[in-house]
């Protein structure tokens, strides 16, 4: 199992939900913090919750609908100067749900893909080049498992896409100490779930961060927050590390 103690990682959609509690468990690890959301204000309280676990961690914002904003906070996370060896793409969108789906516009794909693909994946790259010099990364991209609802067409063609991207890329490193999986986190009780959902944020723990701790050279999975949760971490990455690899289609 990777330790994490002393790393650095990027968390985007850090300020609370899935993303908060993913900061807050790297940050109990010993993992240093580069917590990402729309505004720096938003992050105040996870930034004191993960400077109480002894680590380092600062803030960047961006709106990620905003290509630019995504390609400065890249140059300002470079300007740290601090290795970022992990990666989790947390943020997202939904952008409506349509009743009367057939009339769905063009601007929910448009926002959609640029949150939940673009931003990511751009993201992605950006680090990827950095991790062959060092030989070592993890990313894990932030996937759902939502089919059969065209009424939230923008989210869920938004997130497919991701898969594609993310699991062909993923074949490129898959044997190397350069791991690229996605997870999705189940339907939890966030801002974004809503309040309907059947699951608290809590349990996407630890199944939304242990694509940061597998050490079997292995990408291309999907570590669905469902198949651990309840799960000592140790255990997770054992069992992470038999799941097969996810070819990028809804199941």
């Amino acid at each position: 199992m990777v330790d994490v103690k002393g790393r650095w990682a990027l968390v985007t959609g850090a300020a609370r939900g899935i993303g908060y509690g993913a900061a807050l468990f790297l940050a109990q690890k010993g993992c240093n913090l580069i917590l990402h959301a729309r505004t720096k204000e938003h992050c105040e309280g996870i930034l004191g919750k993960v400077r109480e676990c002894g680590v380092e961690a600062v803030v960047v914002e961006a709106e990620l609908s905003d290509l630019s904003q995504v390609e400065k906070m890249l140059s300002e996370i470079d300007a740290l100067g601090v290795t970022v060896d992990i990666v989790l793409n947390n943020a997202g969108v939904q952008v409506a749900y349509r009743n009367e789906y057939l009339d769905t516009p063009a601007e929910d794909y448009e926002k959609s893909f640029k949150i939940n693909t673009i931003a990511p994946m751009m993201i992605t790259y950006h680090f990827l080049k950095k991790m062959e010099k060092t030989g070592f990364g993890r990313i894990v991209n932030t996937t759902s498992g939502i089919r059969n609802e065209p009424q939230q067409a923008g989210y869920s063609a938004s997130k497919a896409a991701l898969d594609k991207v993310t699991c062909d890329l993923a074949g490129k490193y898959d044997g190397t100490d350069i791991c690229i999986n996605v997870t999705d986190p189940g339907w939890c009780r966030t801002d974004l779930g809503g309040s309907a959902a059947p699951n608290s944020p809590e349990s996407s723990l630890p199944g939304v961060v242990v694509g940061a701790f597998v050490d079997d050279k292995r990408s291309g999975r999907n570590l669905a927050a469902g198949e651990f949760y309840g799960m000592m971490l140790e255990e997770a990455v054992e069992k992470a590390k038999s799941l097969p690899k996810f070819e990028g289609t809804m199941p």
